[in-house]
């Protein structure tokens, strides 16, 4: 008897191994706001920030990732000598202060990952500005002291005005110059464009609309400052280094179908179009961006968003993009779902068996450190045992 369960195991696994796609994208999400990743704490040496970072890529490359989702700008300021944005608080613990002995964090990341043959995605935050006002260290140089009126304050937090064409004009010109003077694989978006609504507050930005409304209700008026700004950044990114991927991940849920027919079979309480105001399927369509990674961060079955009915949904609104699934790694033991160590395993082979899906993103980097699960050595063992090359954008020219 065991050694007949045994036999069946190891083909099982076989299969599973023989199974492995040549090209996926499997990538992780490391994170500097609030240093939930990456430095383990504000100010610590430099020689500890990159023994640290190299930690990290050795262990993603070993569980068999061949790509990096670096937060680089998580709240308009920089990991990188930026002309426009102060160096982040999270690096050296005062916002505006550099790194000393000085390096160049963003130029060490890029030529460590590219080292090991991964790619360099690097994260921007579209529109937080000051992360917790009254707390947060903001430097004199900071935008949000130049001109505080392209700013507003919303639960603890400031951000951009996106009606301010200003402020629309200034980010594209930030990320312009990241694009030209690193060599980034590509620019990546997260999903914090209007901020998550706040039960009883409204987001302050009336005055903006009675200026630039146009006649549009204020829903339209919010969405088409998004795509305002997507479509700047992508025609930058394409004019600059064509070969520079655009992605965005996006909150997992465009719309529910009650609000929508096209929308999915879903409850959630806030989705992209109707409370972030990110029309997603549109940019895709517009082919203003490469990729869209949806954070499908739920357990089958779960109440208001199964992840199959949500990855099924996405698989049909791709419009001829790749699509990465972003998967919750960091849930691990929240609840008996995550506790359930053939959950992501689960989720990797519904995800490889279904049309349309390039590959993958775990949030966020920190989680593999306690290999939850046992996890790591799914991956490693089994699922991403073989290497896989990223997958090929036919549509991009090649980098030079």
């Amino acid at each position: 008897m065991a050694r007949g369960y045994f036999l069946f195991i190891l083909i099982f696994l076989q299969s599973v191994v023989a199974a492995q796609p040549k090209q996926e994208f499997r990538a992780v999400w490391i994170a500097t706001v609030d240093n939930i990743d990456w430095p383990s704490k504000k100010g610590i040496p430099v020689d500890s920030q990159k023994a640290e970072f190299i930690r990290i890529l050795d262990l993603h490359k070993s569980n068999g990732m061949n790509a990096v989702i670096m937060q680089v700008r998580p709240a308009t300021d920089a990991f990188y000598p930026s002309p426009y944005e102060p160096w982040s608080e999270w690096l050296s613990g005062i916002q505006g202060k550099p790194p000393s002995p000085y390096y160049d964090p963003l130029e060490f990341m890029i030529t460590e990952t590219h080292n090991r043959g991964m790619e360099f995605h690097a994260w921007c935050n579209p529109y937080r500005a000051d992360f917790s006002i009254g707390k947060a260290s903001i430097a004199p140089s900071h935008i949000t002291r130049l001109h505080p009126s392209w700013f507003l304050d919303y639960g603890g937090k400031k951000y951009f005005d996106p009606g301010n064409k200003e402020a629309q004009a200034f980010v594209v010109e930030v990320i312009r110059d990241m694009t030209v003077r690193y060599d980034v694989d590509a620019i990546h978006f997260d999903d914090y464009f209007y901020p998550y609504r706040i039960a009883g507050k409204e987001f302050p930005d009336s005055i903006s609309y009675q200026q630039y409304k146009n006649g549009l209700t204020k829903d339209d008026w919010r969405r088409s400052n998004v795509d305002s700004v997507i479509v700047a950044l992508s025609r930058m990114i394409k004019q600059t280094k064509p070969w520079v991927k655009f992605g965005i991940s996006p909150f997992g849920v465009w719309r529910n179908s009650d609000q929508d027919p096209r929308g999915s079979n879903t409850k959630a309480g806030q989705t992209n179009y109707d409370d972030l105001y990110a029309d997603i399927l549109l940019w895709l369509q517009k082919d203003w961006i490469d990729y869209v990674a949806p954070q499908l961060y739920w357990e089958f079955g779960h109440k208001a968003a199964p992840y199959e009915v949500l990855i099924d949904w996405w698989s049909k609104h791709t419009y001829g993009k790749h699509c990465y699934i972003g998967l919750g790694i960091y849930r691990a033991g929240s609840s008996d779902a995550w506790k359930d160590s053939t959950l992501i395993p689960r989720q990797i082979e519904l995800l490889r068996n279904t049309p349309n899906m390039q590959g993958m993103i775990f949030f966020s980097s920190k989680t593999f450190n306690k290999n939850p699960n046992g996890w790591n050595d799914s991956l490693r063992l089994h699922y991403f045992k073989e290497p896989a090359l990223v997958p090929e954008m036919k549509w991009m020219p090649r980098k030079k």
